[in-house]
């Protein structure tokens, strides 16, 4: 799962798994773009049912530029975990530098009523160094 996922945090049971892949077919080096694909794995690895509510991403550019994400749900959706299930989605980023990071989190609540903050590891955006 490693291998697949390089990047894993795990908050309250909940796991979340990062993959990232550079597209090179999206980016235009030349005209300052560089673009990202990341695959999140959330894992519900806790004794109760999760939903996912919002998320808060935090974006940094190779120039140390940070810029803040929020809004409801990933993908349009508001998952929900229950115990041992999982939810994949794949989502993007342009940056306006070869190089740049990624981290954040997730607002979840329980079927108890109970709302907590699950961690997103951060994750390095890193272009080909041929790529521009």
């Amino acid at each position: 799962m490693k291998a697949l996922f390089p990047y894993a945090e795990t908050t309250r049971g909940v796991v979340v798994r990062v993959s990232v892949s550079y597209l090179p077919e999206q980016s235009e080096p030349d005209k300052g773009r560089w673009f990202w694909a990341y695959h999140i794995r959330l894992e519900n690895e806790g004794e109760m049912t999760v939903q996912l509510l919002t998320r808060h991403w935090v974006i940094t550019d190779g120039r140390g530029a940070r810029h803040s994400v929020e809004g409801e749900g990933v993908v349009g959706e508001q998952p929900v975990l229950a115990p041992g299930g999982s939810y994949d989605y794949v989502s993007g980023c342009p940056l306006a530098t070869p190089t740049g990071a990624m981290q954040g989190n997730y607002h979840m609540v329980g079927e108890d009523g109970s709302a907590f903050d699950v961690k997103i590891p951060r994750f390095p955006l890193l272009a080909p160094v041929n790529a521009g």
